[in-house]
């Protein structure tokens, strides 16, 4: 947490200074809330995605680019817990090439003041592993941050552990696939349901937390934010900036890596079931045989 301002402020009264209020210091008491966001571009779900023929890497000049829709929900989610606590700053964290910089625009015009960039060609083709060491390298260069908040999955990759693996490198708390968030002083809690019930999670901050698709609806810049995010700065890196060597990432360095790809079959053409009075045995006959049943 960022460093408590002193217990006691002053403030100018009829040309002397007198102690403030026991609210006014509470106030300054405060800490402020710094939030990280990882924030990441991917191809736009609906256009046609398909992976280059060269590397099998995904063809990103193919496809529109916009920002990741999870990603998105992680910036609202950062943005409301830094005004539920009255003060505070949301700093976006991107790695990826110079047109992710429309993504970072998209989330410095809904509230973020700041962010950093990687952007660097050895980066193409790197694996998650390779992804979360240098997204964590770059949460290194925001100073007195408190927690990082990310999507628990990018919707091109589908890999759902790099929170999780930033977590570990940066050696604090991870709280995953949390659909709803607070913060209480310096503990986060985190809601999170699956089909299996409700687990209630909290942590003391630092820590990193992952938000699903229920988190939360991304609000709509505003024509001022939109205006105030070309403003903004933006500390944009390369690998040797970045303090990265390449033989750290990169496609050739990759631990994982696509070797074959096939277009998605199209979809077949259901059965249809006439009811003649038994239809009800014969949709339970093609349950048992799909084993869904």
């Amino acid at each position: 947490m960022t460093p408590y301002p002193p217990s006691a402020v002053e403030r100018p009264h009829e040309g002397s200074r007198i102690a403030a209020t026991p609210h006014e210091i509470e106030e300054a008491q405060r800490p402020l809330m710094k939030i990280v966001t990882l924030v990441k571009q991917v191809a736009d779900t609906y256009s046609e995605r398909k992976l280059s023929d060269s590397d099998h890497t995904l063809d990103r000049e193919g496809t529109e680019a916009v920002i990741d829709e999870i990603n998105e929900r992680a910036v609202e989610q950062a943005l409301l817990l830094k005004e539920a606590a009255g003060d505070g700053e949301v700093v976006v964290v991107c790695m990826g090439p110079d047109r992710a910089s429309d993504a970072i625009r998209k989330a410095l015009s809904m509230g973020a003041v700041s962010a950093v960039h990687l952007s660097d060609e050895a980066i193409h083709g790197s694996c998650a592993v390779q992804t979360a060491r240098a997204l964590t390298t770059l949460i290194g260069t925001v100073e007195g941050w408190d927690l990082v908040i990310a999507g628990n999955s990018a919707s091109d990759g589908q890999v759902a552990a790099v929170p999780a693996m930033v977590a570990d490198l940066l050696g604090v708390p991870a709280l995953t696939w949390a659909n709803e968030l607070s913060v209480s002083g310096s503990t986060v809690t985190a809601k999170r349901e699956t089909d299996d019930g409700v687990t209630h999670l909290s942590a003391e901050l630092p820590a990193v937390v992952s938000v699903g698709e229920k988190s939360n609806e991304p609000r709509y810049p505003s024509f001022k934010g939109i205006m105030a995010a070309k403003k903004k700065p933006v500390n944009n890196l390369d690998l040797a900036g970045a303090g990265i060597d390449a033989s750290e990432v990169g496609l050739a360095n990759a631990l994982v890596s696509v070797t074959s790809s096939a277009p998605k079959p199209p979809k077949q053409a259901g059965e249809k079931v006439t009811d003649e009075g038994d239809g009800g045995a014969k949709i339970a006959e093609y349950l048992v045989g799909q084993k869904l049943i």
